[in-house]
């Protein structure tokens, strides 16, 4: 679970702070449209604070992951990770042409979502 949650916190504080400075950029690289309107930017710099919020609990969490706290934050990633993966398949199945990431975002996604579900059928929650 540790790996899991160094590598979670690499990758959802590098997409939040991305998110974070470039928006449109990164939205025309994943979903192959910029962002237009100024409230659809502060939505996604929403969504950045909680990616890098999601970096900072799994980097915290690592050096306590067999804890109560850690699988929940584990079971939450999950949760994140399907949505994600079905959010973006979903609009890379209406966007034409989708942007030059958009599959390999999903298919991350699927991959992170896979590897909860195998890190706490290891561990399951003590309570």
């Amino acid at each position: 679970m540790k790996r899991l949650l160094v590598v979670t916190a690499a990758l959802e504080t590098g997409a939040g702070t991305m998110l974070m400075g470039w928006p449109s950029a990164v939205a025309t690289i994943v979903v192959g449209a910029p962002l237009v309107a100024p409230s659809a930017v502060s939505l996604v710099r929403v969504g950045a604070a909680g990616l890098l919020a999601l970096g900072v609990a799994c980097w915290l969490a690592r050096r306590d992951s067999q804890s109560v706290a850690a699988s929940g934050l584990v079971a939450a990633l999950l949760l994140y990770n399907v949505g994600a993966a079905v959010v973006l398949g979903a609009a890379g199945s209406q966007l034409r042409p989708a942007g030059v990431v958009l599959w390999s975002a999903v298919v991350l996604h699927g991959a992170m979502s896979a590897w909860c579900v195998a890190c706490l059928l290891r561990q399951p929650a003590r309570l």
